[in-house]
């Protein structure tokens, strides 16, 4: 079976305190997971080392980098490389999140750059991809989306590409008050495991797991990962809250 993820995503929030006791609650309540399940942590990277220390010894949960630079190294003044960040045994990094992409102007070349070095560490790409509200409108999602892929992904041989975690997250639906349905989600998930399964075969297609990533929360993550075609969820706000991440956890398949 697929990897089944739970990915919470805190992105620029909480303090180390409040940080350490949110992640302390969800790993009191989180119990044990089956050998295809994980639970991944992507924090500010001034946690990472304290948190990746808290979960250490922790079965099948793992702490993730939320973005690296796309150099190996250089004057880049407060930017991360991916060499700092595998020094520090960090096993996951987020690659071209959706924020990435509009605020930094994070083209698919860059991502391929990054998702090279991030593979040559063996770090794990959280590879994010997805379409705005106005290609959805114009009913042009799936070849947005499909471009996404081959511009930063299929460079990769099947060995490598079978590493990464892929992340759809449909941009229209998260802050705009229009909401994506599990159909709708599974859609796209199936659509994209069948543009990988045009280029690298369906073997190497049915083992990569795509996450959810469009406003998962407690209350809906049962339906959205019942869709055979959902491995989990990349989850923002929700994640922030124990009681919410924990019910999202206990919904994976």
């Amino acid at each position: 079976m697929r990897k089944q993820i739970a990915a919470a995503n805190w992105k620029m929030n909480k303090t180390l305190e409040d940080g350490k006791k949110l992640l302390n609650d969800i790993l009191s309540g989180v119990g044990s997971l089956h050998e295809h399940q994980q639970v991944i942590f992507a924090v500010p990277f001034p946690y990472l080392i304290q948190c990746n220390e808290m979960i250490k010894g922790k079965k099948n949960l793992y702490i993730s980098a939320q973005n690296c630079h796309h150099k190996t190294s250089g004057a880049y003044t407060g930017e991360v490389s991916v060499d700092m960040i595998h020094s520090i045994d960090i096993k996951y990094c987020i690659v071209g999140h959706s924020e990435r992409r509009e605020y930094f102007a994070e083209s698919n070349a860059m991502l391929a750059e990054k998702v090279n070095l991030c593979l040559a560490k063996n770090i794990i790409p959280i590879f994010c991809c997805g379409e705005p509200l106005d290609i959805r409108e114009a009913g042009s999602q799936n070849a947005f989306v499909e471009k996404q892929l081959e511009e930063s992904l299929f460079h990769l041989d099947q060995e490598a590409v079978q590493k990464v975690v892929i992340a759809y997250e449909p941009i229209w639906a998260i802050g705009t008050g229009k909401t994506a349905s599990s159909e709708q989600a599974q859609e796209m998930h199936a659509h994209l495991r069948n543009v990988i399964a045009g280029k690298y075969g369906k073997t190497v297609s049915e083992n990569i797991s795509i996450l959810y990533g469009g406003s998962v929360k407690g209350a809906n993550a049962n339906e959205i990962f019942s869709q055979p075609d959902v491995d989990g969820g990349l989850v923002g706000g929700a994640s922030l809250i124990a009681e919410e991440f924990l019910q999202i956890i206990a919904a994976l398949k």
